[in-house]
């Protein structure tokens, strides 16, 4: 079992709130101050998580400073108000960013009994599998 400072407990909480309060930002159609709220929590928690300069090293890398840049302006754009712009950045940003561990994170929550069930869904599946590096041979 992988053990856990308790900073590291508190920014495994704080990443998880963040995540909670974003998804409820874009339901609750782009609120602003949920999606500020969101940003915030999961950067100090993905920061409290790894630790500073583990995070400092993950978003200033050569090859990720475009999607590093695009992420913070996309979080500056949302805390100023322009929502919809600084969500389209921030996504993007995000998606470039953690790219890499897409595949680790779909063939974890294949593994999980509940949520597994969405991977049989016919239109998902293969898109999924693509994304999870199982590609047809």
């Amino acid at each position: 079992m992988l053990e856990l400072t308790d900073i590291q407990k508190i920014g495994l909480g704080l990443t998880g709130f963040g995540c909670f309060f974003f998804f409820m930002g874009v339901l609750l159609l782009l609120d602003r101050s949920l999606l500020a709220m969101g940003n915030i929590l999961f950067v100090s928690g993905l920061t409290m998580l790894i630790g500073i300069s583990s995070t400092y090293r993950f978003f200033f890398q050569a090859h990720k400073i475009k999607s590093s840049t695009l992420f913070f302006l996309g979080i500056f754009l949302v805390l100023l108000g322009f929502t919809l712009t600084g969500l389209i950045l921030e996504g993007y940003g995000f998606f470039t960013l953690f790219r890499g561990f897409i595949p680790t994170v779909i063939n974890f929550l294949r593994r999980l009994p509940v949520i597994s069930a969405i991977f049989l869904i016919p239109g998902l599946g293969p898109i999924l599998d693509r994304l999870g590096g199982n590609l047809p041979v």
